[in-house]
């Protein structure tokens, strides 16, 4: 549609031009002389066979651009038209306006004048043509790369999000598998469970951002699952004030970087473990805090923030072309996880 209004409106303006340059054309060579009707018609005459030279030009650059040497091409076709036009536009004229010796003269005077008008005019309109069709040529490559970005953009958030689903699902299976035998209604219970996760999940898969209120309850029905796994030890802390509840986040964000402080905090220990989890807004962000302890003897080195936090680190770049929305630290006895989600004002 824009492509089309962009050749509506270079036709509007070459046909303005076209119609004033046809009448200082008429009022020219009526002021030197010649009868006003014999000076509209070779303006008409002329002026229409130069007009139809020029959009074979446009015509030519909108099918084919050249690349290189354009120069010498804008010239090379400006002087070849020119000549072709002039040789024509003499013989048409002259078989019009005939038994007229003093127009004659003056238009065998005036071809070396008309020539380098339509070699101007010509080669300006071939500039033109180039300079207005190479801007067309690039929106659209533009745009393509635009649609090709959001396409791989896309394509890799979706990656990115079916990696981290199999991480709980394997472990959620082998537990299930495990209290089959000793807990047979724990593990019913846990398969209820895991049905409606993976379901909210197949809903989510379809939407970008989901408000906190929506993720704090998949990510009470998530929690409900592991504390199954994990029974007592497992404790859990989610604080947040009611104006955050609105605030918007990725979909299944909270999820997976729960499970990395799950995975750390309680695989190196034996006891219970209070996972934090803290949600505060301001007036440009959320600020979301998830804390776990750790065993200072047991547990391995930080390095780098594993695959967990790194696909949510990528997936937070894609979405919003920043790096320092995802914080690692840590203090003696505590890894603190910290991800800023910028809310639209």
């Amino acid at each position: 549609m824009q492509s089309f209004l962009s050749d509506i409106k270079f036709r509007i303006v070459f046909g303005a031009w076209w119609f004033s340059w046809a009448e200082i054309h008429a009022i020219v060579l009526h002021r030197y002389g010649l009868m006003f009707s014999t000076a509209f018609i070779d303006s008409v005459a002329s002026n229409t066979l130069l007009a139809a030279s020029c959009l074979l030009i446009g015509m030519n650059m909108k099918y084919y651009l050249p690349k290189k040497e354009r120069f010498w091409y804008i010239l090379i076709v400006s002087a070849s038209l020119s000549t072709v036009w002039l040789f024509i536009s003499k013989m048409f004229l002259l078989g019009i306006i005939k038994n007229n010796p003093a127009y004659a003269q003056m238009l065998q005077q005036s071809l070396l004048i008309r020539f380098c008008l339509a070699f101007l005019i010509t080669s300006c309109m071939a500039m033109i043509s180039l300079i207005w069709y190479t801007q067309k040529e690039q929106r659209e490559t533009d745009e393509r790369k635009t649609d090709t970005e959001k396409f791989l953009k896309d394509a890799e958030l979706y990656k990115l999000r079916q990696q981290l689903q199999p991480h709980f699902l394997f472990n959620s299976l082998n537990s299930i598998s495990a209290l089959t035998g000793s807990q047979p209604e724990k593990a019913r219970h846990m398969i209820n469970q895991l049905s409606e996760f993976l379901r909210g999940t197949l809903k989510k898969d379809e939407k970008q951002l989901n408000t906190l209120q929506e993720e704090m309850q998949y990510l009470q029905l998530y929690l409900e699952i592991e504390k199954v796994r994990f029974g007592h030890r497992l404790q859990t802390s989610i604080l947040y004030d009611d104006d955050s509840l609105n605030s918007m986040l990725p979909a299944m964000l909270l999820q997976p970087v729960v499970e990395n402080a799950i995975k750390f905090g309680l695989y190196d220990t034996t006891g219970d473990v209070l996972i934090k989890i803290n949600a505060k807004k301001t007036s440009a962000q959320l600020e979301l805090v998830i804390e776990n302890p750790f065993d200072a003897e047991t547990a391995q080195p930080l390095k780098g923030t594993g695959f967990g936090l790194a696909s949510i680190q990528r997936r937070l770049y894609l979405l919003f072309a920043r790096n320092d929305l995802l914080k690692i630290g840590k203090t003696e006895n505590h890894f603190i996880t910290t991800i800023i989600i910028p809310q639209p004002t």
